[in-house]
């Protein structure tokens, strides 16, 4: 019986700096197989960003042919244009996966940092941190942007919803909780 490979790319929205995540799952197992980020800091054009982000999450899309695409929602703040661009962003990543037929998945920020860390206020660095344990990810393949561990702990969360569905009830409450229920993803 042959073992069930899958990719998952996750997608952290933004137009200065988007990151990405792209990880390979064989049975249970999860491996990183790619993070990075789109740096557009030095585009003032918002039009042309948005170009630039489609065209290279479609790149990223046909060079690791992911099965589903998981990515991080806006979160409610409270500069409407700021949320307006992030939005606009996440649409032109979303766009360019709906061309070549790869199904979406939308993650809450503190849906994901539950999942990955068992606490949803948890930092960025905390969220990092875990992914790079759970992962095996070496000290020199970690970035300085946050944006591509976030991208690819949205694609992490999805493997943890789709491969064992959690209620409410399952969920760790505390980080002492979270480790007892998952002592073979802490090292």
């Amino acid at each position: 019986m042959a073992t069930l490979e899958k990719v998952i790319l996750g997608i952290d929205p933004g137009t200065n700096i988007l990151g990405y995540g792209v990880i390979k799952l064989r049975g249970n197992k999860a491996k990183m197989e790619a993070m990075g980020v789109i740096d557009l800091r030095k585009c003032k054009d918002v039009y042309l960003k948005l170009g630039r982000i489609h065209e290279r999450v479609l790149g990223i899309i046909e060079a690791f042919k992911p099965d589903e695409m998981a990515i991080e929602a806006p979160f409610f703040g409270k500069n409407v244009q700021s949320m307006l661009k992030l939005g606009r962003a996440q649409g032109v990543a979303i766009a360019a996966a709906i061309s070549r037929d790869v199904p979406i998945h939308e993650y809450a920020p503190l849906k994901i940092k539950q999942a990955i860390t068992g606490n949803g206020q948890a930092s960025k660095e905390q969220v990092a941190s875990m992914l790079q344990r759970m992962l095996h990810i070496p000290d020199e393949s970690m970035l300085p942007f946050y944006d591509a561990t976030d991208a690819l702990g949205a694609a992490y969360c999805h493997f943890l919803q789709s491969g064992r569905p959690e209620t409410a009830d399952k969920l760790p409450h505390s980080w002492a909780a979270f480790v007892k229920q998952n002592a073979s993803r802490v090292h």
